[in-house]
């Protein structure tokens, strides 16, 4: 009986219906879609892609586009703050405990006294003329280094240069002013002026070119 209604119902199928013939309950082979045309070569290519060149030494990757990336890594920060405490405390390791701006003026002080003897010494007693101009040079080198040992870091470079200049200068002048007493005291005659340019000339300036030159440098 199953087999009568079914025989039945496939035969009243309505003609045209999609996958089958007209009065025929067998389906129509469909033929398969996007089915590869002959001929078509569906082999992928042969040739392999060139390689990635790897980014040069040193020089940062190429940024994804939308990426931000810092100019330095935040740990530079924390580099540059150990860098400068350890130079400050190098600088503190050097300074000297006893240095003051006394202890300087006094060494410095003495250093010009010694080269004003030394001046009169030289050029007076000795009439060494030439050897006045390495005594001033030394005068003011000496000068000069009194004042950075002895005071320190409590002068200021400019601060510095400028006392060493002008206790130099007044180094020099008191030597000049000593040889011309000497002179006196020997019988000379002649005024402070006449006598220097006289006897020594333009030893005088290059004098106290030397020792302001040697003072000004050492003391930077």
């Amino acid at each position: 009986m199953a087999s009568l209604v079914g025989a039945r119902r496939e035969t009243e199928r309505p003609a045209g219906a999609p996958g089958y013939h007209d009065g025929v309950t067998e389906p129509i082979d469909a033929e398969p879609i996007d089915a590869p045309k002959a001929g078509t070569d569906l082999q992928p290519p042969t040739e392999p892609l060139p390689p990635l060149e790897p980014a040069p030494a040193g020089e940062p990757a190429p940024a994804t586009p939308g990426e931000r990336r810092l100019a330095h890594p935040p740990s530079d920060r924390y580099r540059e703050a150990e860098a400068r405490a350890a130079a400050a405390a190098a600088g503190a390791d050097r300074q000297d405990p006893g240095a003051s701006l006394v202890r300087g003026l006094a060494i410095a002080i003495a250093a010009a006294t010694v080269g004003a003897i030394a001046t009169v010494v030289v050029g007076g007693v000795l009439s060494v003329t030439t050897g006045l101009v390495v005594v001033a040079g030394a005068t003011g080198l000496g000068i000069a280094l009194a004042l950075q040992i002895g005071a320190g870091e409590h002068l200021t470079s400019r601060r510095r240069i400028v006392l060493a200049i002008a206790l130099a200068g007044v180094a020099i002048a008191l030597g000049q002013l000593g040889i011309w007493q000497y002179a006196r005291s020997e019988g000379g005659v002649l005024s402070l002026g006449a006598y220097l340019g006289e006897v020594f000339g333009l030893l005088v300036p290059l004098q106290f070119g030397a020792g302001v030159v040697a003072a000004g440098l050492v003391a930077r």
